[in-house]
């Protein structure tokens, strides 16, 4: 018997099967475990006395978390692809075949091929614990459920609810898995088990294992080829509406799927298998499963640095930005404690946190009661009163350098000895801040991005003094609030802010030269982008965007001057959604273009025959793109990243780069440095030295190597193509 399973049985041939992969901390699916599985399953079916079989995880919180991604990683081919997915089909169909009733007893994740094992089985319990959670995450991997999932699903929860699962990738607790059939029953964690080999005992005591159900409209669709066309119409067009066709996987688990109804389950395994060949090593696939792994090591403590537990925070400055960190702590677990200089302003944060808890709960996401002990967690005071006890004490006040060095310097003397003090500046060095303080080694930098409740990137920056324990107290308490954290560098605007000023300048610079908002923001967003440049200043805020704009002008003034546009704009109360107006109209929650904005602003209008300039979508694309790219090399250079990996994450996390690109860095490294180094040269001679290559991105195109090649030998030296075009 393989060592990732052991098992009981009882002496009315009740087999209790223990899934605990050695040296991890869940259970996954290897080639290895796949093999161990079908040998327990040989040895059990050949006992003479078994009557059916439980099968439970032995890891706590945790039943099965899919497959091994390392293994999938390593596929090579299509071809390969397919074989294990077919592989896999088999030995979870060997076991849906058994001749005893089989039992899942689900507690903790149970997702991707731990849900597609779980369907194979005749029977479901899970817990009602919070830990609990039952979905398909492949399509957010860029492949598919490939174990026979997309296949099973339909026929246990019907059409619609397998569609919902499969296409978006959503998790469901085990009571809403009971509700839509896709396990039997919930119940209390500490009677699953005992519920689990009652449900196998009254199988074997009745007509034995049974189809898993899914209601009469699954039997309907599933007599109905009409009805099941419109659905899977219905589920084309909003796969299309939700993803810009920029995502093959969720349309091939619709095409897999209507195969798999329309001509039986052993065409729709067949097709399963043959569409995960074509997605696996398909380069949208390989970027999202990049992102995935690279996103779980983010998550993992620092190796440097022993972090401090946080349980109670401080926070100066009840600002939104005050007011949403304290919201995403509490929402955490973590008291906080919350400070302003009157008590209007304290009161205006304690609000702010009060809309996000009100909007969580109008979403179902919050009961009442969790609400009001959430809300409970979050204290406000004009004083210091209480800081003494804070773990940690995040600054998020006016970005100014004296006074925050002046409320720094206070809060010090007021806060724990061993206490870790961060500051929320977007555009300050950290360093010149730490100038003021007695401890700087428990200094460091918390970037959030707003709004704080939704943006998974928080920049952990490292200043020069900062200690190694600080800096992992720092990291850690991302990870606690729930965020992607990426340890940045001290520099003006770190990594994202740095990097995003030049695009949105650029994006300024093309307004003023005639492109209009929507062929601008359009070009973009059909790119992949969450939205435009110009959208994304007015959600920023355009007297934010000047502001970080003017600092890092001052660091870099050789390329980094604001566009006189937006302090224009700034100077009109035109600050975008936060006013109402900017380069949009902002009312009842949606955005329109503003007509008027160019002639309040003197500027030609873009109406008309042939007074926007052609350029075509491609150029605006790579003219506001390739200075970031520009950008990007020069601060990879000065270790503001560590790594191109770390550099992409952040920008995937922080901006809503496209996923399916996989990162700015690897998408320059498609388009190829030489190229991007080439017409940057053209720019630069023919428009603006500000569109001069660095040194470093001129580095990057000689030898071809690109972000993430490794440099050739001396011998090896190339010169760069520079090509033309985008």
């Amino acid at each position: 018997m393989g060592s990732a399973f052991d098992y009981v049985v009882e002496g009315d041939g009740l087999a209790t099967v223990d899934f605990d992969t050695p040296r991890r901390k869940v259970n996954v699916w290897s080639r290895e475990t796949l093999a161990e599985l079908e040998d327990v399953l040989a040895e059990l079916t050949a006992r003479g006395d078994l009557s059916a079989i439980v099968f439970r995880s032995a890891k706590p919180d945790s039943f099965i978390a899919g497959a091994d991604l390392d293994m999938l990683a390593e596929v090579i081919s299509g071809v390969e692809a397919t074989a294990l997915s077919r592989r896999g089909q088999a030995v979870f169909g060997r076991l849906a075949d058994l001749s005893v009733p089989t039992v899942a007893a689900v507690h903790g994740a149970c997702v991707g091929g731990g849900l597609e094992f779980a369907l194979a089985c005749s029977f479901r319990v899970a817990s009602d614990a919070e830990v609990t959670r039952l979905g398909f995450p492949e399509v957010q991997l860029g492949i598919l459920p490939a174990w026979g999932g997309t296949q099973r699903a339909p026929r246990v929860v019907g059409l619609r609810e397998a569609l919902d699962l499969v296409l978006t990738g959503r998790l469901v607790s085990g009571r809403s898995a009971a509700k839509i059939g896709l396990v039997d029953r919930a119940v209390a964690e500490a009677g699953l088990t005992e519920a689990a080999r009652e449900l196998a005992r009254a199988a074997v005591r009745g007509k034995g294992a049974e189809d898993g159900g899914g209601g009469l409209a699954r039997l309907l669709l599933e007599r109905n080829p009409v009805g099941r066309r419109l659905v899977f119409s219905q589920a084309r067009r909003t796969t299309r509406e939700r993803t810009g066709g920029h995502y093959p996987a969720p349309f091939a688990a619709i095409d897999v799927m209507e195969i798999g109804l329309a001509d039986g389950m052993a065409a729709g395994l067949v097709a399963e298998a043959e569409a995960v060949g074509d997605l696996a090593t398909s380069p949208v696939a390989r970027n999202l499963m990049w992102l995935h792994r690279r996103r779980e090591q983010a998550l993992k403590p620092l190796p440097h640095g022993t972090p401090r537990a946080v349980r109670r925070l401080g926070i100066l400055g009840a600002g939104v930005m005050g007011g949403a960190v304290a919201e995403v702590a509490a929402w955490n677990g973590i008291q906080v404690r919350l400070k302003d200089v009157d008590h209007a302003r304290v009161a205006a944060g304690l609000a702010h946190a009060a809309r996000i808890v009100r909007k969580a709960q109008r979403k179902g996401k919050l009961a009442d009661r969790e609400a009001r002990r959430l809300l409970n967690r979050i204290s406000g005071t004009t004083t210091y009163a209480g800081f003494g006890l804070a773990d940690v004490v995040v600054e998020a006040i006016v970005e100014d350098l004296d006074v925050k060095r002046r409320v720094l310097a206070e809060v010090e003397k007021e806060a724990a000895p061993e206490a870790v003090l961060a500051t929320n500046t977007s555009s300050l060095r950290v360093d010149d801040l730490a100038k003021v303080l007695e401890r700087p080694r428990l200094f460091g930098g918390l970037h959030f991005f707003n709004p704080v409740e939704k943006m998974p990137l928080v920049e952990v920056v490292r200043g020069e003094r900062t200690a190694g324990d600080a800096l992992a107290t720092l990291h850690g308490l991302a990870v606690q609030l729930g965020k992607t954290p990426v340890v940045v560098g001290d520099g003006p605007g770190f990594w994202v802010n740095r990097l995003l000023t030049p695009y949105l300048n650029e994006a300024a610079y093309l307004f003023a030269e005639g492109v209009s908002v929507e062929t601008l923001d359009g070009a973009l967003e059909r790119f992949g982008l969450p939205m435009g440049p110009l959208a994304l200043l007015d959600e920023v805020g355009l007297d934010i965007a000047a502001k970080v704009g003017r600092v890092l002008a001052q660091a870099f003034p050789d390329r980094m001057h604001p566009h006189a546009l937006l302090h224009r704009l700034e100077m009109t109360g035109r600050l975008g959604k936060k006013s109402g107006r900017g380069f949009y109209v902002h009312a009842d929650g949606r955005r329109e273009v503003d007509d008027g904005l160019r002639e309040e602003l003197g500027l030609a209008p873009t109406s008309g025959d042939g007074e926007e300039p052609v350029f075509d979508e491609e150029y605006l694309i790579a003219r506001c793109l390739y200075p970031m790219v520009n950008e990007a090399a020069r601060a990879l250079d000065e270790r503001i990243v560590e790594s191109p990996d770390d550099g992409d994450l952040a920008l995937v996390m922080g901006i809503g780069w496209p996923p399916f690109r996989g990162g700015l860095l690897r998408w320059a490294d498609e388009v190829g440095p030489g190229r991007i180094v080439g017409r940057l040269d053209e720019w630069a001679a023919a428009v603006d030295p500000r569109f001069a290559p660095s040194q470093a991105l001129r580095e990057r195109a000689r030898w071809r190597g690109g972000f993430y090649g490794r440099p050739p030998e001396p011998s090896q030296e190339v010169q760069p193509s520079l090509g033309e075009g985008f």
